[in-house]
């Protein structure tokens, strides 16, 4: 069960960064304020959210998949 936790909140660590990363750059980029001139600011701006996501990224996989194998457990 604690493997299990593990591997998923590997699996998380790895798919949290690259989805954040691209959300927020969509995002940036449908609202207008990113294109051409902006010196890579809403770049340098999605790395970071995309670093900063990488820990809670691992503790949310790994803590629903705990949850859910306790659930199935009782």
């Amino acid at each position: 069960m604690i493997l299990r936790a593990l591997l998923s909140g590997l699996l998380g660590l790895l798919v949290t960064p690259v989805v954040v990363f691209f959300g927020v750059l969509g995002l940036a980029h449908a609202a207008g304020g990113c294109g051409a001139g902006d010196s890579g600011g809403c770049e340098m701006g999605a790395a970071s959210l995309a670093i900063i996501s990488i820990l809670p990224g691992f503790l949310l996989f790994a803590l629903v998949s705990l949850v859910r194998d306790l659930r199935r457990k009782r």
